[in-house]
């Protein structure tokens, strides 16, 4: 039978930070000396918190800032070099999310994988139709770019 053994790694700052919480799991058939057991390191990132604040800096955006809704305007933003962050939901289909990511790398703006599928990002931009990506053109009072991590 596995034995779990869970701790917060508050004294590793990086991954405090981020909201890390880390799960060791050992089973002792894993190994060849009984005595010994093998581990094995999860990570499971805390997300519903991050999720929330991801929602009301997105709304602040919709109020305040300049944004374009779609996939062919995203990329129009990107070639034009007017976007500062795309969303980009869970959903999206590989081939349009592979294209966005890569005229946003030549670019050089940043892309965020939103933890929802299209309806999920429609709903936290205030709408009452499906998005599958955005670009945030000017964030207004967001501070959205700044707080994404691993983003710009």
């Amino acid at each position: 039978m596995p034995r779990a053994f869970s701790t917060n790694y508050n004294k590793f700052p990086t991954f405090a930070k981020l909201g890390f919480h880390f799960t060791l799991l050992s089973h002792p058939s894993l190994s060849k000396n009984p005595n010994r057991s093998r581990f094995t390191m999860v990570a499971a990132k805390k997300t519903k918190k991050t999720h929330e604040s991801i929602n009301n800096r997105l709304a602040l955006v919709m109020k305040s800032g300049k944004y374009t809704l779609g996939y062919k305007t995203v990329l129009k933003t990107l070639r034009s070099s007017k976007g500062k962050l795309i969303l980009i939901s869970n959903n999206c289909p590989p081939l349009r999310k592979s294209e966005i990511e890569y005229y946003a790398m030549l670019s050089k703006v940043g892309v965020h994988h939103y933890n929802g599928n299209n309806v999920d990002l429609g709903t936290a931009c205030g709408k009452y139709f499906r998005v599958s990506c955005l670009s945030i053109i000017d964030p207004g009072d967001s501070d959205i770019i700044k707080s994404l991590p691993g983003e710009h």
